[in-house]
């Protein structure tokens, strides 16, 4: 059998072309494989190297920028050469390589920056795990937006990615290190923070200069490519988000049998700063998805589901178990399944679980008040009733559903009554 200890330890190396080009029509677009030098923490000597490996050990990987060419089709021009993120990251942007960076560790950070992007105004931070976040927060200051993503899931951050669009301070790099992450991104480090961070070897840190100008990318497009498993290819623009105020949602009505249903109460201010924030988060994640925001804050993420009334109370589960997570780690410093095992092995009394399990019950997990966002309409109301059970008090989605006027009912008729908003695009992404 296989070691896979070791498989996780080696480099493979890649047979891909240093140059790629691209044809479409008579327009040609040119990339070129980037590889580091960095020491090879195997052997300690100093290897010029691409990716470590693809999405698994026996995978190998190459990673190209885009360097040459101008591609318009159409009435769209997309992205160009030199605007480079992860893509351009070089040896002294790699302030401590760690591990040689491997493709799941590069499209972590992508994926947190096509986040991050919508959410330059405050500093904020992503934390990512498997191309997915799974905490995401904005905040008056980084290290309040870390915290703050880490505590929104304790148990999946370990092992993340973490970036953020501020400097990093010595408070950040303090809280950062008490954690085990695999990737931190930047702007920049402040003085003493990498040696801070540095404590844990294996910490890849990493400085991308150009996410200060992350807000200028919201409305550049790239070529989305899917391969196929027969060698095919489908080709696709990328998405733009155009909910970038209040005044780009819609409140929810729709005609239905001749009557005209109407939403009752317009979102407040914090509501709207929710819904906005909410849905800059979904960009990211894998479809069908429903989250819950709260303050700026993610407080339930689900992800990935065939049916949206399924993901819908996925994301209340993981709200209520990561509640009950972080509620536990508070007061006794240990992982509520640290717990709930030490109860169940007669370790611990169980009177200390059944305190924790009744104020997770008591608060709801957070979810009362919270927004419920989901990248596609409700086909039924089943979805929207299981987010007003929770008392969420607003609700965004694209809208366009037959049944529209089933889920505007259902925020009318809540106690209290819930607010709804259309966006007019869907989020879908797979």
């Amino acid at each position: 059998m296989t070691d896979m200890k070791k498989m996780y330890k080696t480099i493979l190396g890649d047979q891909f072309p240093e140059e790629m080009k691209i044809s479409f029509g008579g327009q040609e677009l040119v990339y070129r494989k980037r590889t580091w030098t960095i020491k090879n923490e195997s052997t300690g000597e100093m290897e010029e190297r691409g990716i470590r490996y693809g999405e698994n050990p026996d995978q190998q990987a190459a990673l190209y920028e885009l360097v040459n060419g101008n591609l318009v089709l159409g009435d769209c021009k997309y992205i160009t050469p030199g605007n480079g993120l992860v893509s351009a990251i070089t040896e002294e942007d790699m302030i401590q390589a760690g591990k040689h960076p491997g493709k799941i560790n590069l499209t972590d950070v992508d994926n947190s920056l096509n986040i991050l992007k919508f959410l330059m105004d405050k500093p904020s931070t992503v934390i990512v795990k498997h191309n997915n976040p799974c905490g995401v927060a904005m905040a008056d200051s980084i290290e309040e937006s870390f915290t703050k993503a880490l505590r929104a899931d304790r148990v999946a951050a370990f092992g993340g990615c973490v970036a953020m669009n501020r400097p990093v301070d010595k408070a950040t790099a303090e809280a950062i290190s008490n954690q085990y992450v695999e990737v931190v991104v930047a702007p920049e480090y402040e003085d003493g923070t990498v040696d801070i961070l540095a404590k844990r070897k294996n910490l890849r840190i990493i400085r991308i200069n150009r996410i200060n100008e992350l807000a200028s990318f919201w409305d550049k497009r790239f070529i989305d490519f899917k391969c196929l498993i027969d060698g095919g290819i489908i080709i696709q623009q990328s998405p733009v988000n155009k909910i970038r105020s209040k005044e780009d949602l819609k409140p929810a009505e729709c005609e239905y049998n001749g009557k005209l249903y109407k939403i009752n109460r317009l979102p407040t201010e914090q509501e709207y700063e929710d819904i906005i924030f909410g849905w800059a988060v979904e960009q990211g994640l894998t479809s069908n998805s429903v989250i819950y925001v709260k303050n700026g804050v993610t407080v339930g993420i689900g992800t990935g589901e065939q049916d949206r009334v399924g993901v819908a109370e996925i994301a209340v589960y993981k709200a209520y178990t990561k509640y009950a997570d972080i509620t536990c780690f508070d007061k006794y410093g240990i992982s509520y399944k640290e717990l709930e095992l030490a109860v169940e092995k007669g370790q611990r009394d169980a009177a200390e679980k059944e305190e924790i399990d009744a104020k997770v019950k008591a608060d709801r997990a957070g979810l009362p008040g919270s927004t419920m966002v989901s990248d596609a309409f409700f086909p039924f109301r089943d979805g929207v009733d299981v987010g007003l059970r929770q008392g969420v008090a607003a609700i965004v989605h694209p809208g366009g559903s037959l049944r529209d006027w089933e889920s505007i009912e259902a925020c009318n008729e809540a106690d209290p009554p819930a607010t709804m908003v259309f966006t007019g695009q869907r989020a879908f992404k797979h």
